[in-house]
């Protein structure tokens, strides 16, 4: 998609503004249905267009992102555009400057065309959890696109945008990208600036990729990747190891744990059908075992929570964008507890609620210092396989798409939608999602790759392998 679209700007037939004013139309003739966008930077997208047309009057010197329009989750920070992270506690919140993800790609000459939806602080697995209401699958109007990143998922599925950037704690760009048909690319830790993130949970969140294929997750990946002194976790991804040995050579592991009872029997099939044609061409396709796995997603809803405890206490009614219709007679503490009760929904007051109680005095020890411990002996899991095997290939969901409601009556079922993506987190691995398949239902169903941290270009390189494999 970016090569094709760069490749007819560079050929000029078309130009920047034309290429920028069909996306924006499509958009606005698409959005009121699927609600993928919370905002649409029409104005910016077009000065940005005539900008570029008029810089790059040889359209051969452009950058391959040069006039290209993208979108961005909208807990990602760009200057004077509204950023609400999902959430009516920044209903009204103006981002003062630009995320270094976002610095990078204006370098570069794109062109922001919006904000879209998203679980409530990037809270949640389906966008039923934003404040502005969910976005709806463009394979079924009735289901949720995933979550939290559903709104770029759909925006990329839909041609909305060429690509867009997501943010992943637990598997918030694996699992739209599975639910919607789409590449979706999570870099290892510390391998992107989180600068200009609204921080979720800070030692699981990573910005990347939703694209329409690994190609074009390599192009955004490589201009958004590496080392920026405002984010002290972040390194340069070593790039020396992009050459793969041949494909016969390489050893995939399938770990035993993620073909659980209760997995939709289209999942495993497509999954299982996927490894057949990937050993037919000469892969070694090895069962191991990753013994922690089961207690990955109790390990990460202890963290992931008390982080949130902790990120979230900043919103407090008096910086940031105070609330509407508050009463101007209130004394502080009932200024916080007006403006938390009225500007979080349910999912961040349960999720504030859980990390407060696991970090307070009497359970630390009990839960939260515990589940550091298991997380990592998970991560030791990892590095063990990862002396055995090259990459390993699991489902990224546990089911495809579900319908609206279907969840949301019963947390510990939508945490269970993470249930497969939450350990690379926990170990701080690349891990991507490919469309596999379709289920009777027309539905696209996902496997997951994932590699050692900071192989993010040996596993994009070899993803791009198995996706033309997948398409034959």
């Amino acid at each position: 998609m970016i090569q094709e679209l760069h490749q007819k700007l560079v050929a000029k037939e078309i130009s920047v503004e034309e290429l920028t004013r069909d996306y924006l139309a499509r958009l606005k003739r698409e959005n009121p249905e699927l609600n993928a966008f919370l905002t649409v930077a029409e104005n910016e997208a077009l000065n940005q267009a005539v900008q570029i047309d008029k810089k790059y009057l040889d359209k051969s010197q452009m950058p391959l992102l040069a006039g290209l329009p993208f979108a961005v989750k909208d807990n990602i920070l760009i200057k004077d555009i509204k950023t609400t992270a999902g959430s009516k506690i920044l209903e009204n919140y103006i981002a003062p400057y630009n995320a270094t993800v976002i610095k990078r790609l204006f370098q570069q000459s794109a062109i922001i065309i919006g904000k879209t939806n998203l679980d409530e602080f990037a809270m949640g697995s389906s966008t039923e959890n934003s404040a502005f209401g969910p976005s709806k699958n463009p394979y079924d109007l009735e289901r949720v696109p995933g979550g939290s990143s559903g709104g770029s998922a759909v925006a990329v599925a839909k041609n909305l945008a060429v690509y867009a950037l997501g943010s992943d704690t637990g598997g918030s760009i694996r699992q739209p990208a599975s639910f919607c048909g789409l590449v979706g690319f999570k870099p290892s830790y510390g391998a992107v600036s989180r600068y200009g993130l609204i921080a979720m949970a800070s030692s699981l969140d990573q910005i990347g990729p939703l694209t329409q294929s690994v190609l074009d997750a390599k192009i955004v990946f490589e201009v958004i990747a590496g080392k920026d002194e405002k984010d002290a976790t972040s390194y340069d991804v070593k790039k020396n190891n992009i050459n793969l040995p041949p494909f016969k050579n390489i050893k995939i592991g399938v770990p035993k744990e993620y073909f659980i009872k209760g997995i939709d029997l289209a999942v495993e099939g497509a999954v299982r059908n996927s490894l057949k044609k990937i050993e037919a061409q000469g892969a070694q396709i090895l069962e191991i075992s990753l013994p922690y796995t089961p207690y990955a997603l109790p390990c990460y809803y202890i963290i992931m929570p008390a982080e949130v405890s902790a990120n979230l206490a900043r919103y407090d009614g008096i910086r940031y964008s105070p609330l509407n219709g508050l009463k101007n007679d209130l004394d502080l503490m009932n200024l916080y507890f007006e403006t938390r009760g009225q500007g979080f929904g349910p999912e961040s007051r349960r999720r504030i609620i859980l990390g407060t109680y696991v970090l307070s005095a009497g359970y630390y020890d009990a839960y939260y210092l515990k589940a550091q411990k298991v997380r990592r002996l998970i991560k030791q899991d990892f590095e063990k396989a990862f002396q055995k095997v090259d990459f390993i290939i699991t489902p990224t969901t546990p089911t495809p798409a579900f319908k609206f409601g279907e969840k949301t009556q019963d947390p510990v079922s939508m945490y269970l939608s993470d249930i497969f993506t939450v350990s690379a987190n926990l170990a701080g691995l690349p891990a991507i999602n490919l469309p596999c398949g379709q289920n009777k239902n027309g539905l696209p169903l996902g496997l997951q790759i994932m590699a050692q941290n900071g192989y993010d270009f040996n596993l994009l390189s070899f993803s791009e392998l198995i996706e033309q494999i997948l398409k034959t």
